[in-house]
């Protein structure tokens, strides 16, 4: 497991940690550098470096790796974005004979090789500001960005973007995953995010926000065993599809079945679909270990199965044209909005939501009283305890008709199986996102299609993503 953590909760173990800190995270960042040069360019001889500094310590550790890397060779120039910075580290470079310029000074900005972002650190609110948002708009696409700890200009704790930033292609992030790094629209910003240990430890029972590994969604998983049959495996209950959407209830089938659950009960009102697609899917009431509802309903009320569903002790996976049904504070229940549909369910504009998807998350998880998974480019689960997560595996390829309610399925097979729902949520998710990155065509039945390989890959899947 990974975790991200608040800006609170970092300088709070950073105050309990000993030895140089900015020591280890330069050179972690110069590290960083030297491997991005060699890739580039071939070599970090004569490369040509900018610095950009800010008055903090990111731009401290920004200064010190400049000097590691012109102690290798490498041509540093470093631009003071203000006044004050860090005295140790604008030493340091002054005596490996560096170029040091300020704002206003003529520098020609498409030169550089590589730009190390230290601007801003993890305490700044708000974007750049208009002269640093300058010289951050007139650098080379050509030059590779690396930023210190997080994108300058980006909130650390939220993962939003206030205004002018840096988009990084590599951020070297300085002792502890923050929140900005793996949230959206943030997250897109740091390109990939590189952890540098510098020591930090932190206490279990702090608020952070969970990356769930390959290996922890395998430990995950339900265990097979001789003495199952098809009940104690799970039926999971799909009240999905409708005459204007038949291919949606199809799809949550097709991702139950994919993901191993015993039997799959369809109540829906696109049986010819579902069973012309799936003959091993059951027409009949019957036992029910989780329900899964929503998906390509239209107009639908409160009544016959839908009522049973939302009225019954089981788990359910309630999306798309059910969320207006959402029982405030049933047990067992999770919401799966994309940005628009919880947009209308929390009365404010679709734009707020991508860009505050954790905020309002988390504020739909308390106010509704439900677990919520909110699909989008970093799809995030969140409980009403506020226990979040981000998932690692997305991939735009996701982004195609039919995709959420292949994951409906996924989940509702999952929770069946005996899986929290909490849980189920969370590994639907990573699977789901696997399964698109495995996909070989372009829609959401190649995603289910991909469901049991990806699965069958947790086996020997621990490798950080």
């Amino acid at each position: 497991m990974r975790y991200a953590y608040f800006t609170e909760e970092v300088r709070a173990s950073e105050a309990l940690a000993a030895g140089s800190l900015m020591e280890r995270a330069a050179f972690g960042v110069a590290t960083i550098a030297i491997r991005l040069l060699q890739d580039s360019v071939g070599q970090v001889v004569g490369s040509k470096i900018l610095i950009l500094v800010g008055t903090g310590d990111n731009g401290g550790d920004a200064l010190f790796a400049g000097a590691n890397l012109a102690g290798r060779g490498a041509q540093v120039t470093a631009l003071l974005m203000g006044n004050g910075a860090h005295a140790k580290g604008l030493a340091a470079l002054r005596r490996t004979q560096s170029e040091i310029v300020v704002l206003g000074d003529l520098v020609d900005l498409t030169q550089f090789n590589l730009v190390i972002d230290g601007i801003l650190g993890i305490g700044a609110k708000g974007g750049l500001r208009e002269d640093a948002a300058r010289i951050v708009e007139s650098l080379s696409e050509e030059s590779i960005i690396l930023a210190v700890d997080l994108p300058s200009g980006v909130d650390a704790d939220s993962g939003e973007t206030p205004g002018a930033h840096v988009t990084a292609d590599v951020t070297a992030v300085c002792g502890a995953l923050k929140i900005a790094n793996v949230v959206a629209p943030a997250a897109a910003a740091a390109g990939t995010s590189e952890l540098i240990e510098i020591g930090l430890e932190f206490p279990a029972n702090i608020a952070r926000v969970e990356i769930w590994q390959g290996v922890d969604v395998r430990d995950s998983l339900p265990q097979l065993s001789s003495d199952l049959d098809k009940y104690r495996r799970g039926v999971v209950g799909v009240i999905a599809g409708s005459k204007e959407f038949p291919g949606a209830g199809a799809l949550v089938c097709a991702g139950a079945l994919a993901a191993g659950v015993g039997m799959v009960r369809y109540l829906g009102e696109a049986s010819e679909t579902v069973i012309g697609e799936h003959p091993e899917v059951v027409r009949a009431t019957g036992r029910v270990q989780a329900w899964v509802l929503g998906s390509g309903l239209v107009d639908i009320s409160l009544t016959g199965d839908v009522a049973l569903a939302i009225a019954s002790a089981q788990p359910i996976v309630i999306d798309a044209g059910a969320l207006h049904l959402l029982p405030p504070g049933r047990k067992d229940c999770l919401i799966t909005p994309h940005a628009g549909e919880l947009a209308n369910l929390l009365g404010v504009e679709r734009d707020e939501i991508e860009r505050r998807s954790l905020h309002f998350a988390t504020l739909a998880a308390e106010t509704f009283g439900v677990n919520v998974l909110l699909k989008g480019s970093t799809t995030l689960v969140v409980s009403p305890q506020r226990r979040m997560v981000a998932n690692p595996t997305g991939t735009p390829r996701l982004a195609t008709a039919g995709s959420g309610d292949v994951l409906a399925g996924v989940i509702g097979a999952l929770a069946a199986s005996g899986v929290p729902l909490f849980d189920a949520a969370v590994i639907g998710a990573w699977v789901h996102g696997l399964a698109g990155r495995l996909m070989r065509g372009s829609g959401a039945s190649d995603i289910a299609a991909e469901i049991p390989r990806a699965i069958e890959s947790l086996q020997w899947q621990a490798v950080r993503l």
